[in-house]
C-alpha cells in the first residue's frame, strides 16, 4: 500500500513538473495570451484532464509557473551577491545588476514583468513574488541595522520600497530605447539611494 501511494505521489509529482516546464517554455516565447490548453497539455505529454485536475485552469497553472520562475531568480541571486564583510552598496548594487541581467530573460519579462500583473491581478502578483525576493531583501536590510552599517529605519517598508525601485528599474530599462544606457543610469541612482541609507560613520 506504501509503496502504491509512492507511485502516485510520483506521478503526479512528475505530471505537475511537466506542466510546469511546459508553461515556462511556452508562456515566455508567446505570452500567456497566445497559448492554449491544448498546446500545454501537447507540450507536457499529459491529458488536458490532468492539467485540470491538478491545476484547475490555466491561469492557476500559470501561478504556479510565476512562482517556480520567481523562486528560481531569488536562488540565483542569493548566489551571486556579495557576502561576508561586503558593504551594503556593494551588494544591493550586485543584487540589481543581477535582477536586471534575469530581466532580459524572456521567462522572466514575460512572465514575472508583463503577463504576471495582468493575467493575476496586482494584488495576487505581489502575494506571489513578495515571499520570494521580498524576504532576501528583508534580510540584507536586517542584518545591515543589527551590524549599525543602516540607518535605524523600519526595514519591511524599507525592503517594500527598494523592491518597488527594482521592479520600475527592470520595466524602465525593458522599455528604453538604449538598454545599456538606461541599465546604467539606474544602476547609478540606485547606488545614489543606497549610499543615502547607510550610517553618517560608514564610508
Amino acid at each position: 500500500m506504501k509503496s502504491s501511494r509512492r507511485t502516485q505521489a510520483d506521478r503526479t509529482a512528475a505530471t505537475r513538473a511537466a506542466l510546469i516546464a511546459a508553461g515556462r517554455r511556452l508562456f515566455a516565447e508567446h505570452g500567456y495570451a497566445g497559448v492554449g490548453t491544448e498546446t500545454l497539455t501537447r507540450e507536457a505529454g499529459v491529458s488536458r484532464g490532468a492539467l485540470y485536475h491538478q491545476f484547475g485552469d490555466k491561469t492557476e497553472l500559470f501561478a504556479e509557473v510565476l512562482a517556480d520562475v520567481e523562486a528560481d531568480v531569488t536562488r540565483s541571486l542569493v548566489e551571486a551577491v556579495p557576502s561576508g564583510d561586503a558593504d551594503l552598496v556593494a551588494v544591493m548594487r550586485r543584487a540589481m545588476e543581477m535582477w536586471l541581467d534575469a530581466c532580459e530573460k524572456a521567462e522572466v519579462r514575460r512572465i514575472v514583468l508583463i503577463d504576471g500583473p495582468s493575467v493575476l491581478g496586482w494584488v495576487r502578483w505581489r502575494a506571489i513574488c513578495q515571499p520570494h525576493i521580498l524576504g532576501l531583501i528583508e534580510a540584507v536590510l536586517a542584518q545591515a541595522v543589527e551590524e549599525g552599517a543602516l540607518l535605524p529605519l523600519p526595514v519591511k517598508p524599507l525592503a517594500h520600497a527598494l523592491l518597488a525601485v527594482a521592479d520600475e528599474a527592470a520595466l524602465y530599462v525593458d522599455a528604453a530605447p538604449s538598454r545599456p544606457e538606461a541599465r546604467q543610469e539606474m544602476l547609478e541612482i540606485v547606488n545614489t539611494l543606497v549610499q543615502g541609507l547607510i550610517t553618517p560613520n560608514k564610508p
